[in-house]
């Protein structure tokens, strides 16, 4: 097991890992996941490929932890969502216009963005699922408040959560987003949101 599989307690181990992912991401944006390797990225940062593996095992731990960043960034802004002094209903709109809007921006911004983003999701790494459960934990969370608020009729939160994130997936699931942009046959995302909300009530 590398070390970055470990928790990191050292500041300048983290600001070692926090350095090769930052040069990783930029490497991955500019020539592409495909076209780059460690040697690359350790040319980049004045480092020898060996000092990069003390810290990763291999490029694809790499692209692991740059994606568990980029998934991370996309929970915290759920969380604050969730958070919201506003009605459950309200939440789960904003969270769903949020989600939206961070596909388009960071995961669709450029082409070399989306190839590492469509080779993660091909791996089907657990690090995805494990974003899809802790996302669905909170919606349940919200709904469960919304029952509770007498908003939504009574049901199981934890099924009513999957079922909504199935149901608003096209508009948060990278892939998915990409393909329908230029579709005009689709439901548009405000529809969408609406039919999904109504099913809770």
């Amino acid at each position: 097991m590398s070390e970055a599989a470990n928790i990191v307690a050292d500041p300048a181990r983290q600001e070692n890992v926090t350095r090769i992912l930052d040069c990783a991401e930029r490497l991955f944006r500019h020539y592409g996941y495909g076209k780059t390797n460690v040697a690359d990225i350790a040319r980049e940062l004045g480092m020898s490929p060996a000092n990069i593996y003390r810290f990763f095992a291999s490029k694809v731990e790499i692209h692991q932890a740059v994606c568990g960043r980029m998934l991370g960034a996309s929970y915290a802004m759920a969380y604050e969502i969730s958070r919201l002094p506003l009605s459950a209903e309200e939440r789960l709109r904003r969270y769903v216009h949020a989600q939206y809007k961070m596909t388009l921006e960071v995961m669709l911004d450029e082409q070399k963005v989306h190839e590492m983003v469509i080779v993660a999701l091909e791996r089907d790494w657990g690090v995805i699922d494990k974003h899809v459960d802790r996302i669905h934990d909170l919606l349940a969370e919200v709904i469960r408040e919304g029952i509770a608020a007498g908003e939504f009729r009574e049901q199981d939160p934890v099924i009513a959560s999957r079922c909504f994130g199935a149901s608003t997936v096209i508009l948060c699931h990278p892939q998915m987003v990409a393909q329908c942009l230029a579709k005009t046959n689709r439901a548009m995302p405000d529809d969408l949101i609406d039919f999904a909300i109504r099913a809770l009530k």
